[in-house]
């Protein structure tokens, strides 16, 4: 009897395990690459564990044929209505909370993580949102560019959080501190980080037999294996990627949108992963390899996100549909191309344009945090920076011409004069942070791409320095 009573517990356990891969295949539909790593944690911990136990001389009962006896562990078989007592999904306790619960995906740069730096820039960061009551999600894409206030340290490319907090060994590391960085910068409390490694994702898409997606346009992409040497191109058109196809199909950026292409492409992998799994029968091959997958994907995988709260949050996920989960990009339209203090390609955020896009994803019923009120010329008076105007187009007089012409459109100008030199091209520098000055003197001037520079001064006299360049000439800008 005790034998009996041991092998049924045994089978039990893999039941639970079998019908916890089952209940967390919704849960990848949410988050997508993010459980690539935990999924394969959770999931390949528990199966391991059921495995394990007794010596993992049985098989789950899915893997054996009906006509083959089930045997205990003596060798005896089981009757059928001796192996389960209960539905084992009875005893996985679903998300208590009524809060919206939000995981931060972080991938590390390659070229630190290729050569073990000690520390490492994030590239990829996006936010996942799961809200328990509307049984709703969310996924929004961060740029690794945004130029944004690091906490603890002073402003500067969102991706060298992560950097900061390793190098710096601050509590938590580096996932901490851009937990707090991406917080801060969007107003929304995030409970849980996640960063997971190329090769971890590698294996994963391989151990699905890959992952199907549509490319738009003809596309080359450096496979991380060859040391950038070999390039695949990818013809237009639904196609199935291996691990390493598909990681670079991820990463490729060189293309017209750049890193927002790139976010779109990790947007379709998410998607893919989440269709894969859904298509076809994995659970056999997946149960099988269980101990080995375990051993090889955990290693990949660094997030607070334990065990028991993860069951929890597949259980949940289990009633949101696909329709349900909305997605976004921070893009062009939400940011304004320049350059830092040191001469970095910079994206400057859009304050307002990015709380609403954040909003149309977390919020349920209203909005996260107030709105600056009014339209861009009401909040660029409101902003009331001061602004100085120097003329670098080589035409005498310009600089009062201009000053009198801005002061008409309400930009609080207290200083006009000639440059020290010529410009082309019109140019900001915005020295104490003026988003909604920068915003609308880009609209009014047709300030060009990457014309607007960061220097954080703010003891400066001017908030924000206008340089006139000769385009405002050709383009007949100031009457």
């Amino acid at each position: 009897m005790k034998t009996q009573s041991k092998v049924r517990n045994h089978r039990n356990k893999l039941k639970v395990s079998r019908n916890i891969l089952y209940v967390l295949l919704p849960l990848l539909i949410l988050i997508g690459i993010c459980l690539v790593g935990i999924t394969s944690y959770i999931v390949f911990k528990q199966i391991s564990r059921a495995w394990m136990s007794d010596g993992g001389i049985l098989k789950p009962s899915f893997l054996q044929k009906t006509s083959t006896p089930r045997l205990n562990a003596l060798g005896i078989p089981i009757p059928d209505d001796q192996i389960f007592d209960g539905d084992p999904l009875a005893t996985l306790v679903p998300w208590e909370g009524a809060d919206r619960v939000t995981l931060l995906l972080l991938g590390l740069d390659f070229r630190d993580w290729s050569t073990n730096e000690r520390a490492s820039r994030s590239d990829t960061m996006i936010l996942v949102t799961l809200d328990p009551q509307t049984k709703s999600a969310g996924i929004l894409s961060i740029p690794r560019d945004l130029w944004v206030s690091i906490p603890g340290f002073k402003h500067g490319k969102i991706n060298t959080a992560y950097y900061l907090g390793d190098a710096y060994q601050l509590p938590g590391g580096g996932p901490a501190l851009a937990v707090k960085t991406v917080e801060q910068f969007l107003g929304v409390p995030i409970n849980y980080y996640a960063q997971i490694d190329f090769q971890a994702f590698v294996r994963f898409i391989d151990e699905i037999g890959g992952v199907e997606v549509d490319v738009p346009e003809p596309l080359s992409i450096d496979l991380l294996g060859t040391g950038f040497k070999t390039k695949k191109k990818l013809e237009p058109g639904r196609q199935v990627l291996p691990g390493e196809w598909a990681l670079a199909y991820a990463r490729a950026r060189y293309t017209e949108g750049g890193d927002f292409d790139r976010a779109k492409r990790q947007q379709q992998v998410i998607m893919g992963i989440r269709d894969r799994i859904l298509t076809f029968d994995m659970l056999p091959s997946l149960v099988v390899k269980a101990p080995t997958l375990f051993k090889e994907l955990s290693s990949g995988v660094r997030t607070n996100l334990s065990l028991d709260d993860a069951i929890k949050l597949a259980v949940l996920s289990q009633s949101v549909n696909e329709g349900e989960i909305k997605r976004g990009i921070i893009n062009k339209d939400n940011v304004f191309f320049g350059s830092s203090p040191d001469g970095l390609s910079i994206l400057i955020p859009i304050p307002d344009d990015i709380h609403n896009l954040r909003d149309e994803i977390f919020a349920t019923t209203g909005i996260l945090s107030p709105q600056t009120p009014g339209n861009v010329h009401d909040q660029m008076k409101a902003e009331a920076a001061k602004v100085s105007l120097y003329n670098g187009s080589g035409v005498a007089g310009l600089a009062v011409r201009g000053a009198e012409f801005l002061r008409s459109q309400g930009v609080n100008i207290v200083q006009a004069g000639d440059a020290s030199e010529s410009y082309s091209l019109t140019t900001i520098i915005d020295h104490t942070g003026n988003p909604f000055v920068i915003k609308f003197l880009v609209d009014l001037l047709k300030i060009p791409t990457g014309k607007i520079q960061i220097q954080f001064e703010p003891n400066s006299s001017a908030d924000v320095e206008i340089y006139l360049g000769a385009d405002v000439i050709q383009k007949n800008l100031i009457p």
